[in-house]
């Protein structure tokens, strides 16, 4: 894990030096949203949350970090003194790691000094976006696999070793039943799997006596790659005749494939295995796959028990990166009152939401997601409450025209949640089991039709009357400015 403060964006220090400079160091509210949902999808999952607390409660800047920017020679001697006690003591909110979150609302609040708050943009950016983007994927992969059994494969292709340690992570979050990074393994606590590569079998004089002596040493359950000279001829025949011996021991065993039509080779393979008498033996298939492929193939009845994912997985696949941002959404003036701030922009989706906000997710009667609401938690009239059993009307965050009436029959609950006060931690972290649990029951709280790989139903996000009246105030007062 990185703590140096220096993971940040060159200006990030630059404007850090001129507030610094300029005595602009009150307290600051920041928020991360993303615009859009990545692969085409209908939701993303949250992830990173606990890398990011552990790295923001630790950031600081070390006597050789000052050094090289000393170096730079474009910070004063006196602003890098104030470095030096440098460490992050403000407030951060954010949603449970795990949960199913969509564009525009917020998923992170930090509430600290300007200065510190701007530091800590990059480092939160770079951890938040990527293993949100890995564990969105991994959902994808897990839903269109029937919610089976998916193997996180992609360590020799991941971004490098941080890369590999950060997917590792953020796929078993999304629904992956373990890795085959070793480290990951150590480091968190994820079930390492695996079975042999083509070399095993080539290092052998023959396939069946690789076999063998796999099962020899690997007695409970061993997976045979049955697809390195001919699947059919060959690899399954003779994974039928050293599985044979597993099975009167008392034991099953399976099959991977690599390689090849899956579909075609996983059916004839499976005729084999059954017509030998081998029913229970388990198929596993591996080979550049991703949610699309994996789709047809159970769409189509394919007889695969198992799934090794890794390239298009651990990488985004077809999407290189999430799309979050972090935003200045108030700031403190100088009798300390707090004021919204706006992002005004030509692109109605690009005007950013001001205020301190809380976002509510309303459920129905029967406890299923039907819309995420965002409101304030601070404003001269009070904050938005919301009631069970009122009527209210709500509004898309950036088509203003566009609106829904909600009675409240089931609940609201708030989903951006205190995690660090005055830079330390409020409460225990979870597992990585829980937060992993925590997913599959998100998942199960909103209807199919927002989960389809294909043209999935837009789930609403809107905003309060007092939050759409709080923003268009303000692109009153700046277009009257101009």
């Amino acid at each position: 894990m990185i703590h140096s403060a220096l993971l940040t964006d060159f200006y990030a220090l630059t404007m850090a030096q001129g507030y610094w400079k300029n005595n602009m160091n009150k307290r600051a509210i920041f928020e991360v949203f993303f615009r859009r949902q990545p692969f085409g999808g209908g939701f993303s999952i949250f992830a990173g949350l606990g890398p990011l607390l552990d790295t923001i409660r630790d950031f600081s800047f070390s006597d050789d970090d000052l050094a090289y920017l000393e170096s730079l020679k474009f910070f004063e001697k006196p602003f890098l003194n104030y470095l030096r006690d440098f460490h992050f003591t403000g407030s951060l909110w954010a949603m449970d790691e795990g949960t199913v979150i969509f564009p525009q609302e917020p998923l992170i609040r930090l509430s600290g000094n300007l200065i510190e708050c701007q530091i800590a943009e990059g480092m939160l950016l770079n951890i938040i976006n990527f293993q949100s983007l890995i564990a969105t994927k991994t959902a994808r992969v897990w839903l269109a696999t029937g919610k089976g059994s998916v193997m996180e494969f992609g360590l020799r292709r991941a971004q490098g070793p941080d890369g590999a340690m950060s997917a590792s992570r953020a796929a078993f979050i999304g629904g992956a039943a373990g890795t085959s990074n070793v480290l990951a393994g150590k480091e968190y606590g994820i079930p390492v799997l695996g079975t042999m590569a083509h070399s095993w079998i080539m290092a052998y004089p023959s396939e069946e006596e690789a076999f063998q002596a796999y099962a020899d040493i690997y007695p409970e359950f061993p997976v045979f790659l049955i697809d390195t000279y001919d699947t059919l001829k060959s690899g399954t025949r003779n994974a039928i005749k050293v599985g044979k011996r597993v099975v009167e021991r008392g034991k099953n065993f399976g099959v991977r494939l690599d390689s090849g039509d899956m579909h075609y080779l996983s059916v004839q393979v499976r005729k084999l295995l059954d017509d030998a008498g081998f029913p229970n033996a388990k198929i596993s298939v591996s080979n550049d796959l991703d949610e699309s492929i994996i789709e047809t193939l159970t769409n189509t009845g394919a007889p695969i028990d198992s799934w090794g994912v890794g390239t298009r997985m651990v990488t985004g696949g077809d999407e290189s990166a999430f799309t979050g941002v972090y935003k200045l959404t108030a700031r403190e003036d100088a009798s300390g009152k707090l004021i919204p701030t706006i992002k005004f922009s030509d692109n109605p989706e690009k005007t950013t939401n001001p205020g301190l906000k809380q976002v509510w997710r309303l459920k129905d009667s029967q406890g299923m997601a039907v819309a995420d609401i965002l409101g304030l938690e601070e404003s001269p009239s009070g904050p938005d409450t919301l009631e069970q059993g009122s009527r209210y009307i709500f509004w898309h965050p950036s088509a203003d025209y566009r609106h829904f009436y909600h009675t409240l029959e089931g609940s609201a609950e708030p989903l951006l949640k205190l995690r660090l006060d005055k830079g330390s931690l409020v409460s225990p972290q979870p597992s990585l089991e829980e937060i992993r649990r925590h997913t599959k029951a998100e998942l199960e709280l909103f209807d199919n039709s927002y989960k389809r790989l294909l043209n999935p139903h837009v789930y609403k996000v809107s905003v309060t009357e007092k939050l759409r009246q709080l923003k268009l105030n303000l692109i009153k007062d700046y277009l009257g400015d101009l």
